[in-house]
């Protein structure tokens, strides 16, 4: 009797890299509500302290400060862990065209070191955040799990090599692992500052301050927007998948539409003149195009419906809804 109720007690761990970050906040709030322990590993690089403080005085939650360039703060974070969410990276094809040594050594260096980790401290499985950068020059549309392109970034290069570690470690170690291509992810916590600000923050930002948002191109590229509540069930399917054909393979995680970012400025605009009417006289300004972007992204998400019954929720139009709101309260 005694210890059945002991291992009832003991809950089950997730370490989630990057936990600081936008989506890995996002997920260690999820999984904490969910009752599981978390353990968090972040060096505080891009991810903000701001975003766990409401979770430090939770007796299910640990903060590592650590770098998945060092092994040892990796094996240190595994110990004891049933499932890892690996969100941890440096993000961004600009950051990366600027600096492509410090990208390859975190995105790369640092994710061998987390699944050597994985694979040494017995872990269940393997999810991380792979991306859609990956289909490269790749003209298909949608975008289709087995047909890639060639990498147009250092970054895009990175996050194609974690697919082929990951899917060595499969094969050769039995670490059971699941990558998920992730699409214009975005929502509550996006950071908008930095030179290195994904479109959506950045834009919700410029024109709360009446700023000129400047769009690189003629606003005609399109991408497959995807609210962050779409991520954090993906990566939920793709923890707890028993079928053992939807293991050891990536899903596109997306919501399956595509806007151009002219449709996506008209939707700010619309969201945020119902907090300012003064929003919707701000104009775009239109720049040059920018190096290693591709024109048009749009996710075939059949795979992830079909293998981990995906459904996602949320449109561009209700996970804006739900991100203004937050910024309207947060950015002020």
């Amino acid at each position: 009797m005694g210890k059945n109720h002991e291992e009832m007690e003991k809950k089950v761990k997730i370490l989630i890299t990057g936990g600081a970050g936008f989506i890995g906040s996002n997920l260690c709030d999820y999984f904490l509500e969910k009752g599981y322990a978390v353990t968090c590993l972040d060096n505080f690089a891009t991810g903000h302290r701001h975003n766990i403080e409401h979770l430090l005085q939770n007796e299910n939650f640990e903060l590592i400060e650590g770098d998945i360039r060092n092994l040892e703060d990796c094996k240190k974070a595994a110990e004891g862990v049933t499932y890892v969410l690996h969100q941890a990276a440096l993000g961004s094809v600009p950051r990366s065209i600027e600096d492509p040594v410090t990208s390859n050594e975190v995105n790369i260096s640092g994710f061998l070191n987390m699944l050597v980790a994985a694979r040494d401290a017995g872990i269940k499985r393997f999810v991380y955040a792979a991306s859609s950068s990956t289909y490269g020059d790749s003209e298909n549309l949608p975008k289709v799990e087995k047909i890639i392109g060639k990498p147009l970034s250092p970054y895009a290069i990175t996050k194609y090599v974690n697919e082929l570690y990951a899917d060595i470690f499969s094969k050769t170690y039995g670490l059971e692992t699941i990558g998920l291509r992730y699409f214009n992810v975005f929502g509550r916590r996006q950071d908008p500052n930095g030179a290195y600000a994904a479109v959506i923050p950045l834009f919700v930002k410029q024109l709360m301050m009446h700023e000129n948002p400047i769009i690189n191109g003629d606003g005609s590229q399109s991408r497959d927007f995807t609210y962050i509540d779409n991520v954090i069930q993906m990566n939920e399917l793709a923890m707890l998948t028993n079928d053992t054909e939807a293991i050891n393979t990536v899903y596109n995680t997306a919501f399956g539409d595509r806007t151009t970012l002219n449709d996506l400025v008209k939707e700010l605009k619309l969201n945020l003149t119902f907090y300012d009417p003064e929003i919707n006289e701000v104009n775009v300004i239109y720049g040059p195009s920018r190096v290693g972007d591709i024109s048009h992204s749009l996710a075939d998400i059949s795979k992830a419906k079909l293998l981990l019954g995906y459904n996602p929720k949320y449109s561009l139009k209700e996970g804006l809804r739900e991100a203004i709101s937050w910024y309207w309260e947060n950015l002020k």
